[in-house]
């Protein structure tokens, strides 16, 4: 939960949620990674039944970490194994269906080449989704958001691998990127309900 703090986005009154003593105990827990090509154009993403194209990830498993989750979730919708950046991409609260109560995620981001095989969940489908166009998901405006981390990532990308945008791809022998703590606008956004079921 510490390293909620250091999100590049904090909204859906994900804020206030943390700062209470209780926030690790209090409800479920989500985590979710945002894995962008090497070029920084595209996301991968899953076409939940309900939610359309969301990115991979789901609940904390108890004994899990959010870090741990994200892993295993991503590993298990697409069949990609990343390495997770350090810096988290986003904290939000949220409601992932409707009637259901709000859900502390962090989002994570994570680089990966579009060649590698995909290897999604039986009944939903896997692809890699411009960042340019819309599509229809549950939280449409995440798109932004994610359009912002690429860029904040080209921006900060440092050491042995420097992404750029027309970079190739990320090679194996190439080291997780590390990138420095450094404030963006993201913007502040309140709870609202999906338009886009």
């Amino acid at each position: 939960m510490q390293e909620s703090q250091h999100a590049l986005c904090v909204d859906d009154d994900a804020s206030a949620m943390l700062a209470r003593p209780d926030a690790q105990r209090d409800g479920p827990l989500a985590a979710e990674v945002w894995v962008f090509d090497a070029e920084l154009s595209h996301i991968l993403m899953v076409d939940h039944r309900w939610r359309g194209w969301v990115p991979p990830g789901g609940k904390v498993e108890p004994g899990e970490t959010q870090r741990m989750a994200a892993l295993r979730e991503v590993f298990e919708e697409t069949g990609v194994q990343v390495d997770l950046l350090e810096r988290p991409a986003a904290v939000t609260v949220r409601s992932y269906r409707s009637g259901w109560s709000a859900t502390l995620g962090i989002s994570f981001m994570a680089v990966a080449d579009r060649r590698t095989p995909l290897m999604p969940e039986e009944g939903q489908a896997v692809a890699w989704l411009p960042l340019d166009e819309p599509w229809q998901g549950w939280f449409a405006r995440d798109r932004r958001r994610m359009r912002q981390c690429a860029a904040w990532i080209s921006e900060h990308a440092n050491g042995p691998r420097t992404l750029k945008q027309s970079a190739g791809p990320v090679t194996e022998d190439a080291q997780p990127l590390r990138v420095s703590i450094s404030e963006v606008s993201c913007g502040t956004t309140s709870k609202r309900s999906p338009t886009t079921p």
